[in-house]
Order: structure tokens, then C-alpha cells, then sequence
């Protein structure tokens, strides 16, 4: 009871000693008390050494009783083969399958320990061997099956199974000697890097425990009046006036804070000028994008195909292609919104697909299934026509035949999904991976990639993290772009969107 007493007699004298001390005198206390936590962490430091060192000495043991393999392998093997052949044991009697199974499996673990390119070699070497062994082993079982193969058994044994024996042993003794001289080459210089370490840490303890000494009482003298000094710059920023800059000159942890501190507040504007400068970035980025879809090139092949049209006399087509283009126009520029109805963004891609399938009717169909369910939901202007060109120009159009393009709205929860799907050339697994790698990247490769990146980081600073496109292709299967967005309602009025209807 009385020791209890004391106890906590104690620690209340050093409680209130520590809470009555100066900040100079609480970082005396606190660099004194570094030099248990170092102690510890040289402790660990040594017996992680140690540990080691014997898990290296296992491992060198362990690749010596790996050399069993290679001393009784071919007697036995060569043994076991000549038994089947004679007639000693029969097919179901013999072990050959189970050798070379756990042949194999010595290798395979001998190949996990070596680090050496030329000990991989020769295990792939042996692999090869013992490969070679099973099917010469299947031959003599075949040959055993049919009988009266005798002479034709004894020469596979005589030529094929013992050479290999011979040279899976040669392989297998080059490889241990070779792993045995690297590793006693490697605990040779471990021992010499443990020794240079255990000395190096002891210094560097000796070292540090001085310094720790000698910074207790030099370091706390000037941290007060530099600490000052950013208490009145950090109340000015908190203020809200980045003007303000700390004049700390000094060469310790403080000026660094200082110098910090300086330059969060120069980040700070320039983030503060960054945001109106991304704004105007994506402003043109999806002007860019308008004025990719609307290009010369695209006008004039269409306008090319009317004049075709019309000298071939074709009203009816010429009329409707025309009706298609104007839609296509007028849908693209929407009275300069953003974020439209997908009603509207149907008509727009229907108005594209129209005037694609005049020019390419012979090898491109379309498909269009969306639910109008899903009408008035937001989508950002010109998301599914950049979707539908890469379909025609990258999937379709390499394609022999004629090539189908589906678009589909599907419900899902809280979302809805807008698939464009081709039964084009596709794409190989390494260009596909380009592709989605493209997408996540800032600065994409390829204007197809391009294009899928423009759409995706539009969807995801209009609607956040949750929107945004996934790629799915295979090889000369086609290509399936899925668009996920929230089902957000638009504030159209019903006579807006009846107008654009119609």
C-alpha cells in the first residue's frame, strides 16, 4: 500500500515538473527521450541482421540437399525404365511417372531460389529433358501395349533415355556448383556488409546520441523567436490576405517551415488562378471537341455524297440526306448548352448515323434502343457521337462485310448505361490495355484516344467521380463503350422538348 503511495506520488512530481516546464526544457526532454527509441530501433536492427543470416545459411543448405536429386536420378530412372521394358514390372508397377513428377517439382523450387540467368537456362534446359523423358516413357508404354516391340524399346532406352538421364545430371551438378559458388560468394560479402553495418550503426548511435546532447540546449534558444514570428504571418493568412510573406532567415528546421510556408502561400494563389484557367481550358477542350465533329472533312465528304446523289437524280435521298444534316447542325449546336436531354443527344447521333449510312449503305447498319424512360435524363452534349465515329471508322470500316453498330439505354439502380456496340475488327488485349490506359491519362496518345479521354473527363466534371466510360473489345469480335451517368432530371420545359422531337 505504502509503495502504491509513492508510486503515484512520483509520477504526480514528474506530471507537474513536466507541465510546469518551459517549451525550451520540454524539447531537452524530448530529444533525451529519442535515445531509448534509438537503442530499440539499433536492437532491431541487429537481431533483423541476425535473423537473416541464418535464413541465408538455411538457404545455402537447402540448395546442398537439393544435389540428392542428381546423384540416384538416372541410376534410378534408367533402372526403372529397363525394369518396365524386361517385363520385371508392369505399366501400373511403375514409379517413371511419379520420378519425373517430383523431378520436376525439384526443379521448379530450384527455379523459384535462383536469382543467376544462367541457372534459369539450365533449369529450363532440364525441364526440356524430363519432358523428353515422358514422351519416351509413353512411347515404350505404347510400345508395351502392342507388344512384340522389344528391339524398338531396348533402342529407346539405349539411345534416347539414358543420353537424356545423363544430360538432366549434367545440368543439374552445373547448376549446384554454380549456385553453390555464387551464394558462398554472396555470404562472403554479407558477412563483410553485416560486420561494416554492426560497426557503422554503433557509430552512428555514438554520433547521434552526442548530437542529440548538444541540439537539446542550441535548438530550443532558436525556435521561440522564429516560431513567433510565423504565429503573426500564419493569423494574416488565416485572415484571408496572401500578401503577407514570412521573413524568417534562418538555416534550421524553422527557416524550412518559413520557406514552406512561403510557398503554400505562392500555391495557394497560383491554385486560386489555376481554377478560373481550368475553366477556360475545359471550355476550349469541348469547343475543341465540337469542332472536331463538325469538321471540313466530314462536310465535305457529305456534301460530296449529295452532289452524287443529285446528279444521279436520287431527289427522295438528297432531301432526306439534307434534312440529316441540318438536324445533325442544329442538334450540335443546341443554342450553346452544355448538358442537354438525351433525347436531344439521340437525335444528334441519329442524324450522324443517317448521313454515315447514305455514304457507307453497303457495309454499315444501325441499330438505335433506348427506352424513353430515359429521355429526360442529362447527358453532356456530344458524349455518344464520338463513341459512334470510332465504332464506323476504327471498328466497322476495317471490317469485310457488312458491320452492324447498337445503341442501347439500359436502367441500372440510381444510373443508367448508354452501350455503343460493333461487331468490328475489335481490338488485340495489348490495344485495348493502350486504350484504357489512354483514357485515365492526362495527355492520351491518338486522337481515337483522344476523343474516348474527352468524353470521359467530361462526363466526370459534370457528374462527378461515380460517371464516366469503360471500353470492352475483343479481336476480330468487336468493341463494346459503356457510358455511366447519374439519372439526373433536366429542367427542359415538355414544349422544348417536343420541339426538338419533332
Amino acid at each position: 500500500m505504502e509503495n502504491q503511495r509513492a508510486s503515484n506520488s512520483i509520477r504526480r512530481k514528474v506530471r507537474d515538473i513536466y507541465r510546469g516546464s518551459s517549451l525550451a526544457t520540454k524539447i531537452r526532454y524530448s530529444y533525451l527521450l529519442l535515445l531509448i527509441p534509438l537503442l530499440l530501433f539499433l536492437t532491431f536492427v541487429l537481431y533483423n541482421l541476425w535473423i537473416s543470416n541464418r535464413q541465408y545459411e538455411g538457404m545455402v543448405d537447402s540448395v546442398v540437399s537439393a544435389s540428392e536429386f542428381s546423384l540416384d536420378f538416372q541410376d534410378d530412372f534408367d533402372y526403372e525404365t529397363y525394369l518396365l521394358i524386361v517385363g520385371n514390372k508392369t505399366m501400373e508397377e511403375s514409379r517413371l511417372s511419379a520420378m519425373l513428377g517430383a523431378a520436376n517439382r525439384v526443379v521448379e523450387r530450384l527455379d523459384s531460389v535462383t536469382d543467376s540467368r544462367e541457372n534459369r537456362d539450365r533449369l529450363n534446359s532440364v525441364k526440356k529433358y524430363l519432358t523428353n523423358l515422358a514422351t519416351y516413357t509413353e512411347r515404350i508404354k505404347e510400345n508395351l501395349a502392342l507388344g512384340d516391340r522389344y528391339e524398338e524399346n531396348i533402342e529407346i532406352w539405349e539411345n534416347d533415355v539414358q543420353i537424356v538421364t545423363s544430360l538432366v545430371k549434367e545440368s543439374v551438378f552445373e547448376y549446384i556448383y554454380y549456385e553453390l559458388r555464387d551464394l558462398q560468394e554472396a555470404r562472403t560479402r554479407y558477412q563483410e556488409t553485416f560486420l561494416k553495418l554492426v560497426w557503422g550503426s554503433l557509430i552512428v548511435f555514438a554520433v547521434l546520441s552526442a548530437l542529440l546532447l548538444l541540439l537539446s540546449f542550441v535548438i530550443p534558444r532558436s525556435i521561440t523567436s522564429p516560431l513567433r514570428q510565423l504565429e503573426k504571418v500564419t493569423e494574416q493568412v488565416a485572415k484571408g490576405d496572401f500578401s503577407v510573406r514570412s521573413q524568417v532567415d534562418t538555416a534550421d528546421e524553422v527557416g524550412n517551415l518559413s520557406d514552406s510556408m512561403n510557398v503554400m502561400i505562392d500555391k495557394i494563389n497560383d491554385l486560386l488562378e489555376q481554377v478560373t484557367t481550368e475553366q477556360v481550358r475545359l471550355r476550349k477542350a469541348e469547343f475543341q471537341l465540337l469542332q472536331s465533329q463538325i469538321n471540313p472533312h466530314f462536310l465535305y465528304n457529305t456534301l460530296d455524297a449529295i452532289v452524287w446523289l443529285a446528279e444521279s437524280g436520287d431527289r427522295e435521298t438528297v432531301v432526306r440526306m439534307v434534312g440529316s444534316l441540318s438536324e445533325f447542325f442544329r442538334s450540335s449546336l443546341n443554342q450553346g448548352k452544355d448538358i442537354v436531354s438525351l433525347r436531344e443527344e439521340i437525335i444528334h447521333v441519329r442524324s450522324y448515323l443517317e448521313i454515315q449510312q447514305i455514304r457507307y449503305q453497303d457495309i454499315m447498319e444501325y441499330e438505335i434502343d433506348v427506352p424513353e424512360e430515359l429521355y429526360e435524363y442529362q447527358i453532356p452534349k456530344i458524349t455518344i457521337q464520338p463513341l459512334v465515329e470510332n465504332a464506323l471508322y476504327h471498328g466497322v470500316k476495317n471490317k469485310r462485310g457488312v458491320g452492324h453498330i447498337r445503341i442501347r439505354g439500359i436502367p441500372e439502380g440510381p444510373f443508367f448505361r448508354i452501350e455503343v456496340e460493333d461487331d468490328g475488327i475489335g481490338m488485340s488485349e495489348e490495344r485495348l490495355t493502350q486504350v484504357r490506359e489512354g483514357i485515365r491519362k492526362k495527355e492520351p496518345a491518338g486522337t481515337e484516344i483522344y476523343g474516348l479521354y474527352n468524353v470521359n473527363e467530361r462526363l466526370r466534371l459534370n457528374f462527378g467521380e461515380t460517371a464516366g466510360i469503360s471500353v470492352e473489345s475483343r479481336d476480330r469480335e468487336g468493341t463494346r463503350v459503356t457510358v455511366r451517368l447519374p439519372k439526373t432530371a433536366g429542367k427542359q420545359s415538355e414544349d422544348t422538348d417536343r420541339e426538338q422531337t419533332e
